[in-house]
């Protein structure tokens, strides 16, 4: 097995298929699963990174990581998150996807980001516990636009923040993450990461 990465848009076709037949699997399309996917996702802004782990030519788990400068409180920081987490029907239950999920979080560190954060389903919050990845408490994430914003803590989400601080400014920060509210902003495709 290998973990492959990719900017999204450069990702092998082949790979983007088996990616899309996954999430079709866990998130099924309005058009079912015969929908295109050999197109990116993402907004090209957040420069999307698609992180695959690969047996023999089979995409078991994949992940998208997105990037974006944040600015809290006085602060501007570089910031990733993890999108689209799913792993494959006939490959759960083995850890693969706790491994992407883990080396998705060493990427991020050794990239020089200063912190990663992301919401999840409160269900989840073990599974990416144990990946390394912390609960920011009583943090919301504002996604969306300033104009038309989508946070975390709306009506019907049961969300948790998940968050990890790599760099010495991530880390002094750190503290003032705590129980805020968090202007990501990632636009309109992808109003929550």
């Amino acid at each position: 097995m290998q973990i492959l990465s990719f900017p999204e848009a450069a990702t092998p076709t082949d790979l983007r298929v088996q990616v899309g037949e996954i999430q079709e699997q866990v998130w099924p399309s309005e058009s079912g699963p015969d929908a295109p996917v050999a197109t990116p996702t993402h907004d090209p802004a957040l420069r999307p990174i698609s992180m695959l782990l690969v047996g023999e030519g089979t995409v078991l788990a994949a992940l998208d990581i997105l990037f974006k400068e944040i600015v809290h409180v006085g602060r501007c920081l570089s910031a990733g998150g993890l999108s689209r987490v799913v792993t494959s029907e006939q490959a759960r239950g083995r850890g693969y996807g706790r491994q992407l999920v883990a080396a998705a979080r060493e990427r991020m560190a050794a990239q020089g980001l200063d912190l990663g954060l992301f919401t999840c389903d409160r269900p989840l919050q073990p599974f990416y516990g144990s990946a390394g990845w912390r609960v920011l408490p009583g943090a919301v994430l504002i996604g969306g636009t300033p104009q038309d914003p989508f946070p975390s803590d709306q009506p019907g989400f049961d969300k948790v923040m998940m968050s990890g601080f790599f760099s010495a400014a991530g880390r002094q920060a750190q503290a003032s993450f705590h129980h805020s509210r968090i202007e990501l902003y990632p636009g309109e495709i992808d109003k929550l990461w």
